[in-house]
């Protein structure tokens, strides 16, 4: 009847008032507000749910879980790879601007794109004045060898700077062409960062430029020099760097320096600034569009091609 649905209505209505008076004591409806118009209460961050109990209705608040913010960690220079590429992936996944810039400096940003590499040059030429390439090594991130091979000049050889390059006459009985090597070599190169000591000089002798964005010389960083406690914009050695900051000696000996160990501790000096490094270099470089993923399967065990290792490194890697 008429009279029914009245009374029925009155009661809706009434436990309406009720919810809404319970609402606004609570301080989750504001005095003017209509329940039809209740929006998440701002700093709050709580949805009023219902559950009925007899002729009453009782609130029931859920937490919103509010955005995780990404936060970039700061990493200690002694930090694995690992954290320095989660560390990389947590700069490009924010949107900010700074995420912006260290995808600028190097898109790539995964450890395996990272090499190092070291040359041995020889003297050719009158008196042995040219220097050319007679051995080449390369390492990854992680300081594993992906490239080491005896280079035959293209020159006749008039001195082998045993003394400092370790080269002597019976390594170039089994060295490759200097053609064959350069493409080798060129080819671990391209798209990757690139990590040295000097490393002009490494690239003079294999006749070749590698882009700038994508050149760490370790010998032109004032972080390096600045950990060690030397002038920001001296010239020093890797032998010295390796002394002051690793606490390790190479180029010991009369045998002459092993371009392995030499690449090893140019990207061991890299991954201690590297995150300061990058950040620096994100900010002063142009923009470069991201290089073609290339196939990490494939295999470069072909490269590897070294039976004169110094004894003193082959004792020190056991």
């Amino acid at each position: 009847t008429p009279q029914g649905r009245s009374k029925k209505k009155s009661r809706k209505h009434q436990r309406f008032l009720e919810r809404r008076a319970l609402l606004e004591q609570r301080g989750l409806l504001g005095p003017r507000q209509r329940l039809r118009s209740q929006a998440p209460v701002s700093g709050l961050e709580a949805r009023s749910t219902f559950t009925q109990a007899g002729d009453t209705m009782a609130p029931r608040c859920r937490k919103v879980p509010k955005p995780k913010q990404v936060v970039s960690p700061s990493l200690s220079p002694s930090a694995s790879p690992d954290s320095i590429a989660r560390h990389h992936s947590m700069l490009l996944s924010q949107g900010n601007g700074s995420s912006k810039r260290m995808q600028v400096s190097s898109p790539l940003l995964r450890p395996g794109k990272y090499v190092a590499i070291d040359c041995e040059m020889v003297g050719t030429g009158p008196q042995g004045r040219l220097s050319e390439l007679a051995r080449c090594s390369v390492v990854n991130y992680e300081g594993d060898v992906i490239y080491d091979k005896y280079v035959q000049p293209e020159l006749p050889i008039v001195d082998y700077r045993t003394r400092w390059s370790g080269i002597t006459k019976q390594h170039m009985k089994n060295a490759i062409p200097f053609k064959a090597a350069q493409a080798e070599i060129l080819k671990i190169l391209k798209d990757k960062i690139v990590v040295g000591h000097a490393i002009h000089n490494d690239f003079q002798a294999l006749k070749y430029f590698h882009p700038k964005d994508r050149t760490r010389d370790t010998s032109r960083i004032p972080l390096l020099n600045q950990r060690a406690g030397l002038p920001g914009r001296a010239c020093v050695s890797l032998k010295s760097l390796a002394r002051h900051l690793l606490r390790k000696k190479i180029q010991v000996g009369g045998r002459g320096h092993s371009s392995v160990e030499d690449a090893q501790t140019a990207m061991e000096l890299y991954r201690l600034v590297e995150v300061q490094w990058e950040t620096e270099l994100a900010r002063s470089l142009p923009p470069r569009p991201p290089s073609p993923i290339t196939d990490p399967t494939a295999d470069s065990s072909q490269y590897m091609d070294d039976r004169y290792w110094p004894t003193d490194l082959m004792a020190s890697s056991l």
